[in-house]
């Protein structure tokens, strides 16, 4: 029989705290792992972004092809393009007159600002541009935290707001894939532009719909689902798509600039619009 005197005493561990300015002195991870990588990669990503998206919104030119070439494209970075500067054809009735400057740059503001505030877009720019924290199980740089009530974090309750003003501008470049089917002077057709525009707006459809704030819209602050059916069977079918909420936001980000980049280069002239017509 083993007595309590008998017993191997076991040493005692001595916790180790992660968090330096806020959980005092410490190291700053025991993860072993290349954890850096994603952000690293976020940074590069949202840096190229920012960077293409605010060339492309000043340099005001090669954002629509129109009927010279026998097509009907416009840069989802210009639509709707709402100012008298558009050039002729990719404008509808109404113009905005006295907005003299580019006119991406009237439109950019509802887009951006719905990513900017979104939930998923949060964490990943916090982490990887602001270090709070860069990883999971790693130390935050900042050595105070107060949430996202105060000035210019408070900012992002808006998110819903944009959220509506997305859903109209994804409405706005639906029609534009429609429109595409147009072939001005030959009649209706399909080209790699017409695909191009029809996988952005489907993707931005999909970035949308899995957002939080739609499930939200559709699911949230319903006491009892069974007193809500019709709720229920939408807030049920948008789950699995806010499960991939993630991969959405990246394969539109990503898509949407190479749209902007695609409709850029057959308006310059740089490549042909291959397709072909009914």
């Amino acid at each position: 029989m083993t007595t309590l005197e008998d017993a191997t005493p076991t040493p005692a561990v001595t916790p180790v705290v992660l968090g330096g300015a806020r959980g005092g002195p410490s190291v700053p991870t025991l993860r072993k792992d290349r954890w850096w990588i994603q952000p690293v990669v976020t940074v590069a990503v949202l840096t190229a972004f920012v960077g293409y998206a605010s060339w492309a919104a000043f340099v005001n030119k090669d954002y629509y092809v129109g009927t010279s070439l026998h097509r009907d494209l416009i840069s989802p970075f210009y639509s709707p393009c709402l100012t008298g500067s558009c050039v002729p054809g990719s404008h509808p009735g109404t113009v905005i007159t006295w907005w003299t400057i580019s006119p991406a740059l009237l439109i950019l503001i509802f887009p951006l600002g719905f990513r900017m505030t979104c939930y998923y877009y949060r964490k990943a720019y916090y982490r990887s541009f602001w270090l709070a924290p860069p990883a999971c199980a790693v130390s935050d740089a900042h050595g105070s935290y107060s949430g996202e009530s105060r000035f210019p974090l408070l900012f992002q309750n808006v998110h819903r707001y944009f959220f509506y003003f997305g859903l109209v501008f994804n409405v706005i470049l639906t029609v534009d894939a429609i429109v595409a089917f147009s072939q001005p002077g030959i009649g209706i057709g399909f080209s790699v532009g017409t695909a191009v525009l029809l996988i952005n707006a489907t993707l931005l459809w999909l970035y949308s719909l899995s957002c939080h704030a739609c499930r939200h819209l559709c699911g949230g602050g319903v006491k009892q689902f069974s007193s809500s059916p019709i709720r229920h069977k939408i807030w049920k079918a948008l789950t699995p798509l806010n499960a991939k909420h993630m991969m959405f936001a990246w394969l539109s980000l990503v898509f949407v600039a190479f749209t902007d980049f695609y409709v850029r280069l057959v308006a310059s002239g740089t490549i042909h619009d291959y397709g072909f017509h009914f």
